[in-house]
């Protein structure tokens, strides 16, 4: 089997969330959850994805802006930039499902490297929305990678993920 040299980058959003149908208030988001579930299982370096101007706690507040920024096509600034995309060659990157697709800010972080013969394995948390069109636009904004199936991770059992995590990486060759 192939050694993969693995990135981990994701955007997560801690605060108030919509979990199974509520809000709750979550310590640590679902997606960087499921990241530290990637890395337990694949190895990679973590790279969270952050603006430079947080969202706000409060959940209703941040679906407005996030709206916002999806009709206005808004590239939001990040806090840090990945030192070097040259040292991997797999990038296995995740997101919540905001209005059908990623946050703008993932959008910021894809435009901002050149993905060209990167494979990407695209991973989202939502509640009940799934990858929506996700893969499409990733693979729009880095026609030079290999833009693989994701996997969705319903958010109210992101925490009993492993199992799936593992499977979906295996079947993609990353681990055995």
């Amino acid at each position: 089997m192939k050694e993969h040299k693995i990135l981990i980058a994701f955007y997560s959003r801690s605060g108030s969330n919509y979990v199974g149908g509520t809000i709750v208030d979550l310590k640590t988001g679902n997606t960087e959850v499921a990241a530290g579930m990637i890395e337990d299982v694949a190895g990679g370096d973590l790279f969270k994805i952050d603006p430079v101007r947080a969202y706000p706690d409060d959940y209703m507040r941040t679906t407005e802006i996030a709206k916002k920024e999806l009709k206005e096509n808004a590239r939001p600034a990040l806090k840090e930039s990945l030192a070097n995309i040259d040292d991997y060659d797999t990038v296995i990157l995740g997101y919540p499902n905001w209005w059908g697709t990623m946050p703008m800010v993932v959008r910021t972080f894809l435009e901002s490297k050149d993905f060209s013969g990167k494979t990407i394995l695209p991973f989202c948390t939502h509640e009940g929305s799934g990858m929506g069109h996700s893969e499409s636009d990733i693979k729009r904004l880095c026609p030079g990678a290999a833009v693989l199936s994701g996997l969705s991770i319903l958010g109210g059992n992101v925490r009993r993920a492993e199992g799936d995590i593992a499977r979906w990486l295996s079947d993609k060759g990353i681990i055995e």
